[in-house]
């Protein structure tokens, strides 16, 4: 796992804090293993802002995205 300057996190942050709830769930879905988004410290981040903060997948996000990254 790659490691990241506070700087850099602070960035990564910043730009989750942006994202959309559709986005991120995109993220989630279809990210590769080992992602910026949802490893470590970031990750931790991601998923509560995802999960705890914009409610994390609903049923009209899921069928939108499907199960086909393309």
């Amino acid at each position: 796992m790659e490691q990241y300057t506070t700087e850099q996190i602070v960035q990564l942050k910043k730009r989750i804090d942006e994202m959309s709830q559709l986005e991120m769930c995109r993220i989630w879905r279809f990210g590769t293993s080992g992602n910026k988004y949802t490893s470590g410290e970031v990750g931790d981040y991601f998923k509560n802002r995802l999960f705890n903060i914009l409610g994390g997948f609903t049923p009209e996000i899921s069928k939108k995205l499907g199960w086909s990254p393309d």
